[in-house]
């Protein structure tokens, strides 16, 4: 493991340590544990700022919900170099579909998530006495921890907060928990404000237009979480889809919109297409994927996270090299979304949230997007790697015989990812969560689930990222589509299920693992299993 990420997931790794211990189980409060004495917030304000920030946090990290929403699919792997990020099969496991019980990755979204959910339960209490503002809000938080927690392990427990503190917490799934998620996000639409696009730190928090977006992500995957128990399968419902369309309408009356300029969309100011973003770091976004002398600051990357060819092979342009003008002007007939490398940095003229490094803008040799082939310092330069090698990242992961493989790689395998630009605030506290393109790609979803033709729609976006247009759509083109449009936002693992891809074969994934059923599931941690008999293993574990 790089040391520049050990820091990171330390405090992670500490929490859930007592886990795999046989005796002297200290485990902190979840929905899945007894709780007593609660007898409401004194500050219920105070309680939701804290909730929000603990929130924002899991949702910045690059490990645990991060990791099994992207790393367990095509989209990102992160291969062992020499010693660094071996984490002793870490992150291999969850790539390749080998999870077990005890990763730190699955035991840890599980406490995350419930705890959320009881604190949010907590301030929605009388007791409490929240403002209706306040309690709406605390119904989001909710309602998106318990849909976290379903997505992820199919099962949801919650605890009554004024049922006596010797009943164990009752357990939701399938329509149950879609209906208590529900019921939430109508409560919370009807006494949030009305936040629009373009209001900045206002988006942080909970709006009519985050819980309507949320709401249309729950129906648009509800069959899915009618089936999870049962292996999978199931069919959208219509009235499901018409509500999925009304909802996306609802917030584009709100001025939500898509916007040129792709990359723009990632930069800390406001823009048409953010409904709710996290008050954290992007800095795991950026670092975690970087060689280590691709910049200067924060002390240069981990270089850790890539993602496979074939993801990157759904974008338009030359399989072998994707390179930039310093103006971005395409010069492999990539389309914008697959970004490019640039010859050089950005000369410094104080544009907003830039540093200057030498004359440069700091971090802007970086480049957008999908980084392959020769990268390049801020004079323009050939970067090397610590080696001595030109550093050029590749599309393939080999060992030290040149075998396909995810150890002994050296420090250049792999395409590497990136999408908020360091260039504009590596530790911009920033990261966009909710965004009005995937609420669109969810209505033109919901079209052709109808029966309709999303053909229009699809090109519509896809000419606005100088993309060209399609005859026709297909649900696999949907899919590939929000693949394009949507890469590392965290949503990779919930289209893939939603659209029967997350079973299939993938470089690097285990041959026996392909059509595993038991793999939509994560497992139920073992400690919630023993506090709580009425949660139940997940099928296969």
């Amino acid at each position: 493991m790089k040391r520049n990420s050990f820091k990171i997931y330390l405090s992670s790794f500490l929490l859930v340590f007592v886990f795999a211990a046989c005796t002297d189980l200290e485990i902190e409060e979840t929905d899945s544990f007894i709780s007593s004495g609660f007898e409401g917030f004194q500050n219920a304000d105070e309680a939701l700022t804290g909730l929000y920030q603990s929130v924002w946090g899991q949702l910045g990290d690059q490990a645990n919900t991060y990791a099994l929403r992207e790393v367990t699919t095509d989209a990102l792997l992160v291969p062992t170099r020499g010693a660094d990020w071996g984490d002793n099969g870490r992150w291999r496991k969850l790539h390749q579909h080998e999870w077990g019980l005890e990763e730190t990755d699955i035991i840890t979204p599980f406490q995350q998530w419930t705890q959320n959910q009881l604190v949010a339960s907590q301030i929605i209490d009388a007791r409490s006495n929240p403002s209706a503002e306040t309690a709406a809000a605390a119904r989001f938080l909710r309602a998106f921890s318990m849909w976290m927690t379903l997505d992820f392990y199919g099962q949801v427990p919650y605890r009554d907060t004024e049922a006596p503190s010797t009943e164990l917490p009752t357990t939701l799934s399938g329509q149950a928990a879609v209906d208590f998620i529900v019921a939430d996000l109508d409560a919370a639409i009807a006494a949030l404000p009305t936040i629009g696009a373009g209001s900045g730190d206002d988006l942080k928090f909970a709006s009519k237009a985050s819980a309507r977006f949320l709401k249309a992500k729950v129906l648009l995957n509800k069959h899915v979480y009618l089936n999870q128990l049962a292996g999978g399968g199931g069919s959208p419902d219509a009235g499901d889809m018409a509500e999925v369309i009304s909802l996306v309408d609802a917030i584009t009356a709100e001025s939500f919109a898509l916007q040129d300029g792709y990359f723009d969309i990632f930069k800390a100011d406001s823009d048409s297409e953010t409904i709710w973003w996290a008050e954290t770091a992007i800095g795991n976004r950026i670092f975690n994927t970087l060689h280590y002398n691709s910049l200067t600051e924060g002390g240069g990357g981990w270089n850790g996270f890539s993602t496979l060819s074939e993801y990157y092979d759904l974008f338009e342009g030359d399989s072998e090299s994707n390179t930039v003008d310093l103006d971005e002007t395409a010069l492999d007939g990539q389309e914008e979304r697959r970004g490019g490398v640039p010859p050089s940095g950005l000369p410094f003229t104080g544009r907003p949230g830039t540093v200057d490094e030498d004359g440069f803008e700091t971090g802007s040799n970086v480049g957008n997007g999908f980084l392959i082939g020769q990268q390049y310092t801020l004079s323009g330069a050939q970067l090397e790697d610590r080696q001595g090698n030109p550093l050029e990242f590749s599309r393939g992961f080999v060992d030290d015989s040149g075998a396909a493989s995810l150890i002994n790689n050296s420090e250049r395998t792999g395409i590497r990812v990136i999408k908020y630009n360091p260039r504009f605030g590596a530790f911009a506290q920033h990261s966009i969560q909710f965004r009005y393109a995937d609420a669109f790609l969810m209505k033109a979803e919901a079209i052709q689930n109808s029966g309709g033709d999303a053909t229009a729609m699809i090109n519509e976006l896809r000419v606005l990222r100088n993309a060209a247009p399609l005859g026709s759509v297909t649900s696999q083109d949907i899919l590939d589509e929000r693949g394009r449009e949507l890469f590392t936002e965290g949503w990779r693992r919930n289209d893939m299920i939603r659209f029967g891809q997350f079973l299939r074969t993938w470089e690097f994934k285990s041959a026996t693992e392909s059509g595993n059923t038991q793999r939509l599931l994560f497992p139920i941690p073992l400690p919630q299993l023993l506090a709580n008999p009425n949660l139940v293993q997940n099928p296969g574990y």
